[in-house]
């Protein structure tokens, strides 16, 4: 089974005392449930179960096939009114998320239809195939008591905004899986001084179920040493393909670049990496010192391709750039450079890796004679990231809950940058430079964040709601 794939367990819940009462009433809920699953499988997921659940026997049932069948998410569809024991033994019994679907056919009974309507059974009949909203506060009641986390929709079957807020849950839910095969690689130690960083690694794992992969520099030197000339070459031709080399850029400078990069993409092989934080001085060690100063190009092409690579250690910031690549909004590694009062704009980059999928232009590539506050010289990207909405994200502590989010929309917008081989953007936020750095300051997050394309903050709210964590969102 696909890591990607989410299996979504789908149940309609209704009182099975009903369908003896009211003729056709059954058949058309279970109809509403079709369409349901229909909306739901157009999301991207895969439908493990469906039925319609009407007796608390149904219901054990159903949370014993949610289990055996390694459902990622249960969406109970209130039909009807339904009685509370006929959701607490699915949920119990299924042990993942529940998302709850109180969800009518139309925006409103037509009365005067239904005040035309035959006899009182009839009548009662009509009434009850809108009747989802009846049971929820019963339904959330137990859920509440019984320590159960539950999310709520509430619309209409077939309206455009019920179906994207699914798909918005669909979308962090499949994330959350994500993260719990994630395998995070920790490459060197913490850039010494940075105490914001440093982090409790069991919570990560407790938090996300990510797996973290203790490896050693000494391993990707010894794989550099075995790179051939003819690999090289080839990766070389990579690098034009994918980066704007410039002209100061040597080839002896190129030749170690790409020797490290064939050397890295060994590396995540062999130990099935999914991400990778990194910092090494290599001082006193020739052969690591060229490997560490000689890594960026490598990194930004495993960025680009789905392995988020964060610098200085990040774990923290390998998560959020983990989480945002994997809505497919890219991620790239920043923090704040300066701010602009004149155009009310935040200057934000940061050395070492980029994600050039979501690059404005072409990536450029640019020798630095050293590299600011770290050991070595070697080849740097300079890139901004491509205007139009961003959404910024920060997994930073809280003492209560391990970690939170806190999420922040805003504008990449054209200005000019630096000129300094790093990368550097522009961004305009709706509440203003100074209250959004304000704001942001305040939640105490690390002074690096991932920064993505589109808004994505919906997103992220109902994957923190799924890691039963807080967020904050800025703007």
């Amino acid at each position: 089974m696909s890591d990607s794939q989410l299996n979504v367990a789908l149940y309609g819940i209704g009182l099975e005392a009903y369908w003896p009462q009211f003729a056709g009433l059954k058949e058309r809920l279970e109809g509403y449930l079709r369409e349901a699953a229909h909306h739901v499988e157009k999301c991207g997921a895969s439908i493990v179960s469906l039925n319609l659940v009407g007796t608390p026997q149904m219901s054990r049932e159903a949370g014993d096939r949610c289990r055996a069948t390694n459902a990622d998410l249960l969406i109970i569809y209130i039909t009807t009114y339904a009685l509370s024991n006929t959701v607490l033994p699915m949920v119990q019994r299924a042990g993942i998320p529940v998302l709850l679907l109180n969800l009518q056919p139309t925006a409103a009974i037509d009365y005067a239809a239904f005040n035309q309507l035959p006899d009182r059974t009839a009548m009662t009949g009509e009434w009850l195939a809108y009747c989802s909203a009846c049971p929820v506060p019963e339904i959330t009641n137990v859920l509440t008591r019984a320590d159960i986390p539950f999310h709520q929709i509430i619309g209409i079957l077939n309206d455009t905004a019920t179906w994207h807020e699914v798909s918005e849950w669909i979308a962090a839910a499949r994330v959350k899986k994500l993260l719990t095969n994630n395998r995070l690689g920790l490459l060197g130690h913490y850039y010494s001084g940075m105490l914001d960083i440093v982090t409790d690694l069991t919570q990560v794992s407790i938090t996300f179920g990510t797996h973290i992969e203790h490896l050693e520099v000494d391993e990707l030197s010894a794989l550099r040493s075995e790179v051939t000339e003819v690999e090289i070459e080839r990766c070389i031709a990579t690098f034009h393909n994918d980066f704007d080399i410039q002209p100061d850029c040597t080839a002896e400078e190129l030749a170690r670049a790409a020797r490290t990069s064939i050397a890295l993409d060994r590396f995540v092989g062999k130990h099935d990496l999914h991400s990778l934080a990194y910092y090494y001085k290599g001082s006193g060690i020739p052969a690591n010192e060229d490997t560490m100063s000689s890594i960026i190009l490598g990194t930004s092409l495993l960025t680009a391709r789905g392995i988020p690579v964060a610098g200085e250690y990040e774990v923290k910031n390998a998560l959020a750039m983990k989480i945002i690549d994997s809505f497919g909004a890219g991620g790239s590694f920043t923090e704040y450079y300066a701010i602009d009062f004149v155009r009310d704009h935040v200057l934000m980059g940061h050395d070492g890796p980029g994600h050039i999928a979501i690059a404005e232009t072409k990536t450029k590539v640019r020798p630095l004679t050293v590299y600011h506050g770290k050991v070595g010289r070697g080849l740097s990207v300079e890139m901004s990231v491509k205007h139009g909405p961003v959404t910024l994200l920060s997994v930073a502590e809280d003492r209560t809950h391990g970690f939170k989010f806190v999420i922040a929309q805003g504008q990449s917008v054209p200005g000019q940058t630096l000129h300094i081989g790093n990368t550097n953007s522009h961004y305009a936020f709706p509440i203003g430079a100074k209250s959004f750095v304000e704001s942001w300051n305040e939640q105490g997050p690390a002074h690096h964040c991932a920064v993505g394309i589109g808004h994505i903050a919906g997103k992220l709210s109902k994957l923190a709601r799924l890691l039963q964590i807080p967020f904050v969102q800025i703007c």
